[in-house]
């Protein structure tokens, strides 16, 4: 029987299957709500400050100080959770979240100067909630060594990626349909609520700090990991990605005069995205994570290439889709190799490294897209995610060696789900 159950897991490491695994839908309702409001908050200050100061240069430096500051201090947050559980950092993290965006909004309407605009950004990115990372670091304590941790994956890929669906409408629906300010309102709120959901779903949150057991295995720094720090720089091209796309699509729809599109075009190029998560989940692959993460990555790179000859809404639509389905697979694929990589006590900030670094990478895009979009329009913008994700291919391509796994003797069965087959890492 036993074997039975093994050789399905390895033929149909469906989302169903993954789905049943015991407590998961305790932490992932909560979960999905909280990470929400995450994919409003980059254009609701795009769309806030724009407004405001007339500048997408203003606007994007101002986005990409709170991306800095996420960047800079979601893995200190990671690192936290590791050491005193998640319910300690983000209980006090979304209350100062929430005041800060307030803050930053206030700031923005009464036509405060850009200094003072940084300055409310800077605890406004600190404190975003880092529910994506800590949801992972739940899955990886449940189905370590399992090929269902792939499938896990490419599950939170299109948890994440139906959210960029949904925020970046839903946030421009309320900044252009009912006051600039109202989508950062509805953000912050989210946070508030959506986070102290999630924090009060104590029964699934990984083993940390002193109760990890005496016979754990001593705690270790994420970024000590060579690998994690390859992936690192390999995300900042996924970052580049989202970044360019959020300033140049809102400054091509300026430019045509239906600035109404914005939401649908991002909303497509996340859905693209979120088809392929499901996808990718849903296929028993043959090649390991780290083969897909470079085929990913190549793919990105053309896409993206083509990006700044679109001159209609139509084309740029469906180039958008196209880029979406390419950043799943190597989305995925970095995820699933922190498994691999990475001993259980440093995973949440393994997570939250990979999740700053794509901040980082598109509060850089934001910047730089903004003033290429001032200066030149919307087609010099959509240069940035080719840059970036060009950068990071070469990366994976001269350091690929370093995301080879940890010896198979440290990497535990999995627990409780009966799943102990070995996983392609090539």
């Amino acid at each position: 029987m036993a074997s039975t159950v093994t050789s399905d897991a390895v033929k149909r490491p469906g989302y169903g299957q993954l789905l049943r695994t015991p407590g998961a839908w305790t932490f992932l309702l909560p979960g999905f709500a909280a990470r929400q409001p995450f994919a409003m908050l980059t254009i609701g200050i795009v769309l806030l400050v724009q407004h405001t100061t007339g500048s997408y240069g203003s606007a994007g430096a101002v986005a990409a100080v709170t991306g800095v500051s996420m960047a800079l201090f979601a893995p200190q947050s990671g690192k936290l959770a590791d050491r005193f559980g998640q319910r300690a950092v983000l209980v006090p993290g979304v209350l100062v979240h929430a005041a800060s965006v307030s803050v930053l909004t206030a700031l923005a309407l009464a036509g405060a100067p850009l200094w003072a605009l940084f300055a409310a950004a800077v605890p406004s990115g600190a404190s975003v909630p880092q529910v994506g990372p800590m949801v992972r670091a739940r899955w990886a304590a449940r189905l370590e060594g399992s090929p269902l941790m792939s499938t896990a994956a490419a599950f939170e890929s299109v948890t994440d990626e139906f959210t960029f669906v949904v925020g970046p409408v839903l946030a421009t629906a309320l900044c252009t349909g009912v006051h600039p300010a109202a989508g950062l309102v509805a953000e912050a709120s989210l946070t508030l609520v959506g986070g102290l959901l999630f924090a009060a779903s104590t029964r699934t949150q990984p083993a940390h700090g002193a109760h990890s057991g005496a016979g754990a295995r001593p705690r270790v720094s994420a970024l000590s990991v060579p690998g994690v720090r390859v992936l690192a720089v390999a995300f900042l091209g996924i970052g580049s990605v989202f970044g360019g796309m959020q300033v140049s699509l809102t400054a091509f729809t300026e430019e045509i005069g239906n600035p109404g599109a914005n939401g649908l075009l991002y909303g497509l190029f996340a859905a693209g995205n979120m088809l392929a998560g499901v996808a990718v989940g849903a296929i028993a692959w043959k090649s390991g994570p780290r083969r897909r993460l470079i085929a990913g990555y190549a793919a990105l790179t053309v896409a993206a290439s083509l990006l700044w000859s679109a001159q209609s809404v139509p084309l740029l639509a469906a180039l958008g889709l196209v880029v979406g389905l390419c950043i799943a697979p190597a989305l995925i694929s970095g995820y699933t190799l922190v498994e691999s990589l990475v001993p259980a006590t440093a995973r949440t900030e393994a997570f939250t490294w990979l999740t700053g670094a794509v901040a980082l990478g598109q509060a850089a895009a934001v910047t730089v897209a903004g003033r290429l979009a001032d200066a030149y329009g919307s087609a010099a913008g959509f240069l940035v995610p080719l840059g970036g994700t060009a950068l990071a291919l070469a990366t994976l391509l001269a350091l690929r060696s370093r995301l080879a796994p940890r010896a198979p003797e440290s990497r535990a069965a999995a627990r409780g789900i009966g799943h102990r087959v070995p996983v392609a890492v090539d």
